[in-house]
Order: structure tokens, then sequence, then C-alpha cells
């Protein structure tokens, strides 16, 4: 069993959660985003947005990999940037088009 957290862009939430429940059904205990419950992100305070930023890197932190949820290959900045402190902690970076190509070979 791994660790693992869950990256990517909101707009990708069905995916990351197809995704999520296929990864913890082999076996994986999962870390996702939290569920935000305001229909746009300018409704949280800046304060509001660190706390979820800094939460959000404690999972990856605690993680063994993080699971990139590149749908189409997209990754935005805030992603960008927690694929490269999963690196500077030497985690495993597993990518959703990956585990599409595998299944699809």
């Amino acid at each position: 069993m791994k660790i693992i957290t869950v990256c990517g862009s909101y707009k990708y939430n069905k995916e990351m959660k197809e995704i999520t429940e296929k990864m913890a059904l082999n076996g994986n205990c999962m870390l996702t985003p939290i569920d935000l419950t305001k229909s746009n992100k300018e409704e949280y305070t800046k304060e509001e947005i660190l706390t979820l930023g800094k939460m959000h890197k404690e999972k990856i932190r605690i993680s063994d990999a993080i699971l990139v949820v590149n749908v189409n290959g997209y990754i935005g900045e805030n992603t960008k940037s927690e694929i490269e402190y999963a690196k500077s902690l030497n985690k495993e970076i597993i990518y959703y088009t990956d585990i599409i190509k595998n299944k699809e070979a």
C-alpha cells in the first residue's frame, strides 16, 4: 500500500474522483484536494487560499507519491509547484496520462 496525494486542476474534478477511486480500490491510501464548497475560487480570502495550499503540501509531505491528474497533458501553475515540492522530497511522481496509456496498451 502506498499513500498517494492527488494533484491537479479543479476543472478535472470528475477525472480526479474517478482515478482516486480506482487507485483506492487497488489498495492505495488516497489523499485528495479539499472539495471546495464555494463555486468561485475568488470567494476565498488570500489567507484561506494560503492555508489550503499549506495543507495540501502537508499531504504531499506525508505521502509516498503524488498522482498528477494531467488530463490532455494539462498541468497548471499550482500543480507545477506541487510537483517541484514532491521532487524536492524525493517523492514518486505518477502521471494520470501514463496510467491511461498503460491501460490502452
